[in-house]
């Protein structure tokens, strides 16, 4: 990824805009006309070789000719004629285009990257509708209007739909740092993009409108930096796309939009499915966007709504429903709090209906009472304008609870004219408004779902970090094997053996030849009743041939079976060979749910997991999740909850809580086979039984490919890089040099909070140690494909681990340079601890191609100063009481 030169393409200093033109209607017209009409106010200059002057000014013939190097070129010429352009562009020193022309072939395109890459010039486009920054006031585009300035910035892959975002928001004055038109984004892309506009101090929110994504890595890196700075909401197109057939139930289940959903939750975005509901969440996302998201102390998940009329309450509760939002029981305190502000006829209950007679007096104790118990969770207040008192009143005198209890107050004023200025106030001070209930819970519950991606954000798991390490020899073995025979689906014991050897509890099956005295006898070891199930590879769904029959309770029954079960399968696919029969015990768990657990390979994001209730009508009952491994405790069981069969596994009635522990148990061993064996494309146990004993897999298919689609290399997400791990003897001590992983957040806490003061300040220039989960998180879960923490831990005497110090370099999007910041415990420096997390650094990012190393230390730190000088670095002069220093790394 790179953001290599898109400043010159947001805010450049010069513009030529080639093919321009004053004939009526064209692409060269059009873009000419916003050029000069939206008032870019540095050089600009029309290229055609056909006219000396366009519009009134002076046009030139061709590159050589122009006054000086434009920064951004806009390309309105024909397709044959791009390539050419761009490379003369970059030999002059031009280092950014957008190419608005169509009907370029595969060749044209890469003659044009060519010559792009050759001069680092980049691309935006080509056949795009271009990009607009109205704070620079550059309209470079095709648009048929311009955009107000503001700080929502746009980035779509469809031209036609930027159009009409524009024109949408123009009506309602809503503004834009930046709209971008990616076109055929075969240079710069969605991830380019976001790196970008996370840092961009002009825009606060980004939408993005995307219908496909190449890069999947890239993005959700890109996407997972970004949304930890601000909010970023996705419109998705594609929600309706069939599913070509599939031949196990997990590649049903796992449509391309599911996959879709589970890396947008993953990354910490928002997705929306209208243009209007991206503006309304905007909206709220404004306000509550940067609240403190912490496991520990959850955001309250649950609505409590405040009304002065019945009607409201009833339609806002309804809505809750419908969107499955949680309203807040009262607890016995707020309601005896509220019988003494309300009147007596009051319904005691959420909703609350404090009555239109209400003065203000009453508006301020009920919200004051609600806001005041963190219990209520967030508050609705919801107002429709009556004769009692005015409501611009109301606004002023609750508008500064809204401090009392930071992001749990939003305001809905029905009507118009006579709510506006209440409306207008609520915003003031900075408390989102709506103006119908639906409207206001549709934005809680999009905010809730938001919290929830944040939270997932802060997951990065480990590859079985808090699990003990597995020996995968066998299931190698067994993979190599039936790659040897020129099978990729494995029989259904072989697939229970890799199932069972990654550590998912399988039923006990015993394989015996394709006859009917063989299955009897290997019943009678087992003991009756017994499943008996045909073998076959042909035999995909073996229910479709009769192959299954249960609870055979004697010999009879079983050689009846087997006879059926043989001449099924010569009828029905006679060219299918049964290479023998399956016998298992007869699993009798009355209270068992049958669950679906499986992976497969997805075209974008690569290997994926899906959860669902199971058993063989799982494709209609369509009861399922996705998600992206590693998966960890918290990620699988947020998986487990986005299923209607949590809350049966949650227990009901006289049916006890299944146990939980097994199942998030089985998504590790799941997530963790995936990452180990990349030959594995696709994974389907229906039906895995899962009650208070634990669970079981009854049935499970599996099949491999050599060309290894899967394994760590194709997960989108990069997980724990377990290699980077190693031990040393330091001091009489057993020392481990490992990367920071999400885990070690209390220790990471312990560790600060046993610095000195004044080491804290000479690292991080101020000298507090306390430090909140949120900030904890960004230190500990990291994205290892942009930075990289090694930390140096040791036994402590109290048992376990402790943390000794830690070096930490983050790399820009381009990956030229890393800064870096080493901090070691207060009582171990001047020991060669430091040196030696250094050199682990240094060593990392030159594997990388980091080309430089840099940090920025108060001159007063002379250790750290010192230490730099013997590793190499160049030291500036100090300035402003700190010094640059540098390490040229390749």
């Amino acid at each position: 990824m790179s953001i290599r030169h898109l400043d010159s393409m947001f805010a450049p200093r010069s513009v030529a805009v080639f093919g321009a033109s004053d004939r009526p209607a064209s692409v060269g017209a059009t873009v000419w006309r916003n050029l000069r009409q939206g008032g870019f106010g540095g050089a600009r200059w029309a290229v055609n070789p056909k006219h000396g002057q366009i519009a009134g000014e002076e046009a030139y013939a061709d590159v050589a000719s122009l006054p000086e190097a434009p920064e951004l070129a806009v390309i309105c010429t024909p397709a044959a004629t791009v390539a050419r352009l761009i490379e003369d562009l970059g030999a002059r020193g031009t280092r950014a285009a957008v190419v608005l022309s169509a009907g370029m072939d595969e060749a044209m395109r890469r003659a044009m990257l060519e010559a792009a890459g050759r001069h680092m010039l980049r691309i935006i486009g080509p056949n795009g509708l271009g990009l607009l920054s109205p704070h620079a006031h550059l309209n470079a585009s095709l648009a048929h209007t311009c955009a107000q300035p503001g700080d929502l910035a746009l980035v779509s892959q469809s031209g036609s739909l930027m159009s009409a975002v524009l024109d949408w928001a123009n009506g309602r004055g809503i503004g834009f740092s930046h709209c971008i038109s990616l076109g055929e984004h075969v240079d710069v892309d969605l991830g380019d993009l976001l790196d970008w506009l996370a840092s961009d101090a002009r825009t606060r929110a980004i939408l993005l409108y995307v219908e496909s994504i190449t890069s999947a890595r890239k993005f959700m890196s890109a996407a997972r930096a970004a949304a930890r700075n601000k909010p970023v909401l996705v419109v998705k197109a594609g929600r309706s796309h069939d599913q070509a057939a599939a031949l196990s139930h997990t590649g049903a289940l796992a449509g391309s939009d599911l996959v879709y959903d589970a890396a947008i939750r993953r990354a910490g975005m928002l997705r929306v499915d209208t243009l209007e509901e991206f503006f309304t969440a905007v909206e709220t996302l404004a306000h509550f966007h940067g609240q403190p998201i912490d496991q520990a102390a959850p955001w309250p998940a649950q609505l409590t709504l405040l009304s002065n009329g019945a009607g409201a309450g009833v339609l806002a509760a309804d809505a809750a429903a419908l969107a499955g939002v949680a309203l807040a029981p009262l607890s016995e305190a707020t309601l005896r709090a509220l019988n003494v502000a309300l009147p007596a006829n009051w319904r005691h209950g959420n909703p609350v209906d404090i009555m239109g007679d209400a003065p203000v007096a009453r508006y301020v104790l009920a919200l004051k009472t609600l806001l005041g118990d963190p219990a209520n969770g967030s508050v609705l207040l919801m107002h429709a304008p009556t004769a009692i008192v005015p409501s611009g009143e109301i606004a002023a005198a609750l508008a500064p609870l809204g401090k009392l209890a930071p992001g749990r107050l939003l305001g809905c004023w029905l009507g118009d004219a006579a709510v506006q200025g209440a409306r207008n106030t609520f915003r003031a001070a900075g408390i989102p408004c709506y103006d119908q209930p639906e409207e206001a819970v549709r934005a809680f519950s999009m905010l809730q779902t938001y919290r929830y991606n944040q939270q997932e954000l802060l997951q990065t798991p480990a590859v079985q970090a808090a699990r003990p390490a597995h020996d995968w020899t066998l299931s190698r073995a067994l993979i190599d094997a039936v790659l040897s025979q020129g099978r990729e689906m494995l029989s259904e014991p072989e697939a229970g053996q890799l199932l069972a050897g990654a550590g998912v509890p399988v039923v006990e099956t015993r394989v015996v030849a394709p006859q009917a005295d063989a299955a009897v006898e290997a019943a009678r070891l087992i003991g009756y009743p017994v499943v008996l199930k045909v073998l076959s590879p042909q035999v995909s769904h073996k229910r479709d041939v009769g192959g299954v029959a249960l609870g055979l309770a004697s010999d009879e029954a079983v050689r009846e079976a087997a006879g059926g079960m043989l001449r099924r399968v010569a009828e029905l696919l006679p060219m299918a060979g049964v290479t023998g029969f399956t016998v298992q015990p007869m699993v009798q768990r009355p209270h068992a749910l049958a669950l679906v657990l499986g992976t497969r390979v997805d075209p974008v994001f690569g290997p994926v997991v899906l959860f669902g209730q199971g058993g063989s009508a799982v494709e209609v009952l369509a009861d399922r999740a996705i998600a992206l491994p590693p998966l960890n405790g918290p990620l699988a069981l947020a998986l487990i909850g986005r299923t209607r069969v949590a809350r049966l596994l949650a227990g009901w009635r006289d049916v006890p809580a299944a146990k939980l522990d097994a199942v998030v148990a089985a998504l590790e061993a799941i997530s963790d086979l995936l990452a180990a064996e990349p030959r594995i494309a696709e994974i389907d146990i229906n039906p895995l039984l899962a009650d208070a004993q634990g669970v079981l897999a009854l049935d499970a298919r599996v099949r491999v490919s050599a060309a290894a689609p899967g394994g760590t290399a194709h997960f989108a997400i990069l997980p724990y890089p377990s290699e980077l791990v190693e031990t040393f003897e330091w001091q009489g001590r057993q020392l481990t040099l490992r990367p920071v992983r999400p885990e070690d957040e209390a220790q990471h806490r312990a560790f600060l909070e046993r610095l000195d003061p004044e080491d804290v300040r000479l690292r991080v220039f101020y000298s507090r140690r306390s430090i909140e989960h949120s900030e904890l998180a960004r230190l500990t879960q990291i994205d290892y494909g942009r930075e990289m923490a090694f930390i140096a831990t040791g036994p402590a005497a109290a048992g376990g681990d402790e943390t000794l110090g830690v070096v930490r370099a983050v790399c820009d999007p381009d990956n030229l340079q890393a800064e870096f910041g080493i901090i070691v415990r207060s009582d171990l420096q001047g020991s060669g601890l430091g040196r030696r997390l250094m050199h682990k650094l240094i060593s990392y990012l030159r594997a990388r191609s980091v080309q430089r190393l840099v940090a920025t230390v108060l001159v007063d730190n002379q250790r750290m100063l010192q230490l730099a000088r013997e590793l190499g670095f160049s030291v500036e002069a100090p300035d402003a009481g700190v010094r640059r220093i540098s390490l040229e790394l390749n």
